[in-house]
This record gives structure tokens, sequence and C-alpha cells, in this order.
């Protein structure tokens, strides 16, 4: 059985959120009965051979990622990152993160990366499988079934089969409808590519490695059709609590 790892994304500062982010990190807000970074751990539990599980966040709110995970009962083993940053302006940036928790805890097995502001319908268990059966990275993809609802605001992909053949960051003239979330699985052997990515200095959009990816290995789409919510607005926010409330 093979070992896998991952990742939540939890060290950005969500300032278009304030003052409700202000003191409290976006993965923490309360979405339904629950917070939106306990939403994804409920659905981390579903994949029996997770290993380990990292919060990378940063110095501002890592405490309160400490005391957060004093309450929390999983299956596997979890640990709070800081990645030492204190402002929106020194922020790592999403593959910056994940280079980060890569390195300093010395990753070397299949990595899943959510970013701890996502909250969506499909299944991690499914996910897993899935990834087992390509046997190469993977991103997931919402299909929001019309072109002009990703334009100029989602990286998006073009897939041929299940394989991802290109990728654009939010493109003004999209190819697709296939909305790049931010869930990854990253084989092994592709890790090296994230160290790659980092030293050409594209840290922030996780899109770039995707491209770079699909370009230098092989990706492979993973689409669904359940909800999806990329919380990074009061709009989406309060969209996700409608839906949660009513029993998502």
């Amino acid at each position: 059985m093979i070992t896998i790892r991952a990742v939540v994304l939890a060290a950005g500062y969500a300032t278009r959120l304030y003052p409700l982010t202000k003191d409290t990190p976006k993965p923490l807000l309360e979405v339904g009965e629950r917070s939106i970074i306990n939403h994804i751990f409920v659905k981390l539990e579903e994949i029996k051979n997770l290993e380990e599980v990292y919060v990378v966040t940063n110095d501002k709110f890592y405490s309160t990622f400490v005391d957060w995970s004093k309450s929390l009962n999983s299956s596997f083993k979890l640990k709070i990152v800081n990645d030492g940053t204190k402002s929106n302006e020194d922020r790592l940036g999403a593959v910056g993160d994940i280079h980060f928790v890569v390195k300093q805890e010395k990753i070397n097995d299949d990595l899943m990366v959510i970013a701890g502001d996502n909250l969506f319908g499909f299944s991690l268990l499914d996910f897993a499988d899935f990834f087992k059966e390509k046997n190469t990275s993977l991103v997931a993809f919402h299909d929001l079934k019309d072109k002009d609802k990703v334009k100029g605001k989602y990286g998006v992909g073009i897939v041929q089969g299940s394989k991802v053949v290109d990728f654009a960051e939010k493109p003004t003239e999209p190819k697709s409808s296939l909305a790049s979330t931010a869930c990854y699985f990253f084989k092994r052997n592709d890790l090296v590519h994230i160290k790659n990515m980092v030293k050409s200095g594209k840290v922030d959009a996780p899109g770039n490695l995707i491209k770079y990816l699909a370009t230098e290995s092989e990706v492979h789409a993973f689409v669904f059709d359940e909800h999806w919510f990329d919380v990074g607005s009061f709009e989406s926010l309060a969209e996700a609590k409608k839906l949660y409330e009513e029993g998502a």
C-alpha cells in the first residue's frame, strides 16, 4: 500500500475578507456546523492510507492553529507548520509554501495538497483512487459548463481524455469550462518540479505549476460536478454558508 501525506495550505492573510479575517484565519471561519478546515478534515478521514497531514500557516496565526489542533481527533498524524511569514507582503505563496513543507519535513512520498479555503462536494477517496489508477500527478477541476463563467477568474485546464495538455491562468478567452480547484495530487517523482518552480520565482499561482508539470511530466484531470466554493470573498462565503446550512 502506498503512503500518502497531505498538505493543507493555510498561510494566507485573506485581506479581502477583513475585518472577519483580521484576527481569525480564513480556514477557521464557520460554514454550516463546522469550520472550513474541519469540513476538509472530515473528507481527509476517508483516505485510509493517509500517514500524516501538515497544516502550513504563517507566524501570525500559528498559535491559533496549534490551539485548534488540540481539539481535533484524527486517524492520522497532524503537524502545524509555521512558514515564518508575518504579513501579506512577505507571504511565500501557494507553491512556495508547498516547497517549504516538502523541504522542511523531508517529504519523499506521494503528496496531496488542498487549499484551506476550499469547500467541495466530491469524495477525496474517489480522488485518491483515481490517483492510484492513473499513477501520475492530478489536479481536480470543477466543470462550470460555461466558458464565460471561468473567463478571467480561474485557472483553466485543456484536457484530452483525462490528460492535461495545457493550462491557462485566468484567461480572457478560455478554451474550456474546466476551472482548476486547489486540490492536487503530486507523485513523489514530481516534487523536484516544485523546487524548480520556486527557483524560477513563480511561487504564488499554483496554476503555473500545473502548466509546468503538463510540459515536464504528466498530469491528469479529476473532473467533478459536485459543488465547489473557493472562499475568497464575502459573496462566495455567503453562498457557501447558505448551501451548507441547507445540509450540503
